[in-house]
């Protein structure tokens, strides 16, 4: 087998670990969106783990730690918002990113959407969705949700996440 001159030699493998595995996905550019939930109180937390699954049904699916404080609302939650957020809104992506934050402080703009779902103010599209699964995959659980409302009309563009900070498309 002969190597083109333009690829680039394969560096040596490392051993598998929570580094490594970081490190890798550094390197993959993923869209940014705000998961919320309400019980007791809102919360929510910025996601890059946001997957469509399925057309039919309509099914959506995103990563969420066991250690979150959003966990223990959205482990018993009925209903989740998946909010995809615009360039224009960093800010807004850090504060749900954030240990500690107040996510649901004055700066945010919010307003309480179907099923009783934060929904966020100003986000390039959003859905209400039922959850219908919740898997265990290691100190995480992914979430399988049903869409059952949403709004796709948002203005401006996608924010990114890359190389450990949010970006915004180049032309």
């Amino acid at each position: 087998m002969t190597v083109s001159p333009e690829l680039r030699s394969i560096g040596a493998p490392r051993q598998a670990s929570p580094d490594l595995l970081r490190s890798v996905f550094r390197q993959h550019a993923a869209g940014v969106a705000v998961v919320t939930a309400h019980g007791d109180r809102p919360v929510g937390f910025t996601a890059t783990s946001l997957t469509s699954v399925a057309a039919e049904p309509p099914l959506i699916s995103f990563g969420v730690g066991t250690a979150s404080s959003s966990w223990p609302v959205v482990s018993e939650a009925e209903h989740i918002g998946v909010h995809i957020l615009g360039e224009h809104q960093r800010e807004l992506a850090g504060t749900f990113a954030r240990s500690g934050a107040d996510r649901f402080g004055p700066a945010t703009r919010w307003s309480v959407g179907p099923e009783g779902v934060p929904i966020l103010d100003g986000v390039l599209a959003w859905l209400v969705c039922r959850v219908v699964a919740r898997v265990p995959a290691g100190d995480h659980r992914i979430v399988i949700a049903e869409a059952v409302a949403g709004d796709p009309d948002g203005v401006g563009r996608p924010l990114l996440y890359h190389q450990g900070r949010f970006n915004a498309l180049r032309d």
